[in-house]
């Protein structure tokens, strides 16, 4: 299910021009030129909340944080999305039990003509956030941001790296990976991929040298080792990060979905890695909800 709707509903500040670098021939004969490069543009927020689940599985309500600031439209298509949706029932001890999940869910216009905007829900995460004091979850410890590479600064380089690590029992990142990398400047297909390789490198180099205090309670608690998620910005200006300033579009030219070879099962129905909140410790086997029904909701 996508949603046509008027900027109006959407909401200001959509679909703004991206920055360019090493900008050169953009003839149509060009393979992999800007035009070609421009045409897979997207913009996206990021939509928290709280999702109420009854022992059914089904939706009761949605509490999404700071209401007030989303665009009116976004508001109602999320809540049409979320109130259809069913979960596998949440047990505890054997027993069907309401519960209160949280949800971080990724909105994603694109501009179909004039004033015209199509919106569709891109990813949905129901994970728990790093948490210090759960003994049941993972967090972080020491986690030195990356440096930003030097030549991507100079060019003007900006985006995410979604990150997947494995976490051994002592807390030391045993393997790391780069799922997707999105990119918030307009270049050739070649360039792209040259940016995303120099932004993955740098993040990857940093995430090897991060520790985590592991789980010591739970079901988590007795894994060989635990794979985590984190994603990694790198943005030119100092504004506020994607996923923490409610309301804001943020324009980009989404990256491959990779998959690391030492992961091998499924995700839930709905989930991307570029659903979560940058800078957040994202346990993938944390026993959140489990979706059954479309994520569009139809």
């Amino acid at each position: 299910m996508r949603q046509l709707m008027t900027a109006a509903l959407v909401g200001t500040a959509l679909m703004v021009g991206m920055p360019q670098f090493a900008v050169a021939d953009d003839s149509a004969a060009s393979g992999g030129g800007i035009r070609s490069v421009r045409e897979r543009v997207e913009s996206s927020m990021v939509v928290r909340g709280n999702l109420s689940i009854e022992t059914d599985g089904s939706v009761s309500a949605l509490q999404l944080d700071k209401e007030e600031a989303l665009p009116v439209g976004v508001v109602s298509m999320v809540r049409d999305a979320a109130m259809k949706w069913r979960f596998e029932p949440i047990l505890r001890e054997g027993t069907a039990v309401r519960a209160l999940a949280p949800m971080s869910l990724r909105v994603v216009a694109r501009k179909i003509d004039g004033d015209r905007y199509e919106i569709s829900l891109r990813g949905i995460n129901f994970a728990r956030l790093d948490d210090e004091d759960d003994a049941e979850n993972i967090a972080r410890i020491e986690m030195k941001p990356p440096r930003y590479p030097e030549q991507a600064f100079r060019a003007g380089v900006s985006g995410s790296v979604y990150l997947l690590l494995k976490v051994d029992r002592d807390g030391k990142v045993a393997d790391t990976f780069a799922e997707q990398v999105n990119l918030t400047v307009l270049s050739r297909e070649s360039e792209q991929r040259w940016a995303r390789d120099l932004l993955a490198k740098s993040a990857l180099a940093a995430s090897r040298r991060w520790t985590f205090r592991v789980p010591t309670q739970g079901p988590n608690a007795a894994q060989p080792f635990w794979v985590v998620r984190v994603p990694v910005s790198y943005a030119l200006d100092r504004g506020a990060a994607e996923g923490q300033d409610a309301g804001r579009w943020v324009s980009y030219v989404p990256g491959p979905r990779e998959r690391a070879p030492w992961r091998d099962d499924a995700e839930q129905i709905g989930f991307s890695p570029d659903a979560l909140v940058d800078g957040s410790v994202n346990l993938v086997d944390n026993r959140g909800p489990h979706l059954l029904t479309p994520l569009q909701g139809g």
